[in-house]
């Protein structure tokens, strides 16, 4: 006995080799093994369907953004609906892939999903929104959104000279209330920075018109306050400081419109929104 162990350690204990070389292999072929081996191919069938939609969210993401960005040339291009038609061209190829994302979930409970392609969404239904503005001066609703969600899939393709096998599918996909409300917040922002933009080329009429709206979205989000999802209620804000910079921006043109030449407004609104960051920064 060693010296540790006489002073009230607890002996260790010796496993014999045969304990050691015991076969740990279990029957593959009982039925416990067997419905684990269930268990494990459904969880890989999840969270690889998993991995494809968070895929199909970024390029949703990606190619909404480049939508949204084209639609800012609106302030500074001679032809408007130009621009407002490529911008469609792209947002047609969004579509597809939230076409791919409905086929993905058929037959799915999409709340197991959701988290894997609200972001794509969200950003969708933001560029959605902002070329629905551009064009109509009006909040585009989410039964409009939903309508272009809407897809139908062909038959499987058939030997020339057979008839084609089965019936066109309806495939939908239905944007939530929550993911329309995060898409209309982030609006604001980019609403914020067209009017600022449409100053600097000697637009005044825009400026009144995007701070009439906010104040629309901002009144909307104001009724929903607290008892809305947890996300709504951070967004707004961020949604409140866009206000602010626009009216700050409508309040310089009625007043002092006459008094800035033309080219130095989107100068003079530029520094002052640095400073309005600056400031709510180091609050």
């Amino acid at each position: 006995m060693s010296k540790r162990e006489g002073e009230g350690y607890p002996r260790r204990m010796k496993t014999s080799q045969k304990a050691d070389d015991r076969d740990t292999g279990a029957n593959l072929t009982s039925p416990v093994m067997a419905a684990f081996k269930v268990f494990q191919q459904e969880l890989d069938t999840k969270h690889d369907k998993h991995e494809r939609l968070v895929k199909l969210s970024r390029d949703i993401t990606i190619e909404s953004k480049r939508t949204i960005f084209l639609l800012h040339r609106v302030t500074s291009v001679p032809d408007v609906e130009e621009v407002l038609t490529e911008a469609d061209l792209k947002l047609d190829g969004v579509r597809l892939n939230i076409r791919m994302i409905a086929e993905e979930l058929r037959g799915e409970d999409l709340n197991q999903f959701h988290r894997a392609f609200t972001p794509g969404i969200q950003e969708y239904v933001e560029a959605v929104s902002f070329h629905h503005f551009i064009r109509h001066r009006t909040l585009i609703s989410l039964e409009e959104i939903n309508t272009k969600l809407v897809f139908i899939k062909e038959p499987e393709d058939t030997p020339e000279g057979q008839q084609p096998m089965g019936t066109p599918q309806v495939l939908t996909f239905q944007v939530t209330p929550t993911d329309y409300l995060l898409g209309v917040a982030d609006l604001t922002g980019e609403l914020m920075r067209m009017c600022i933009s449409s100053v600097g080329n000697g637009d005044m009429d825009t400026p009144f018109q995007v701070s009439m709206f906010l104040r629309q979205i901002h009144d909307g989000f104001s009724y929903i306050g607290n008892t809305g999802p947890y996300e709504v209620s951070k967004k707004l804000h961020t949604l409140r400081q866009s206000l602010s910079k626009v009216e700050d921006a409508c309040y310089t043109l009625k007043v002092r419109g006459s008094e800035i030449p033309k080219h130095m407004l989107a100068d003079v609104f530029s520094s002052r929104t640095a400073m309005m960051d600056q400031d709510e920064g180091v609050a």
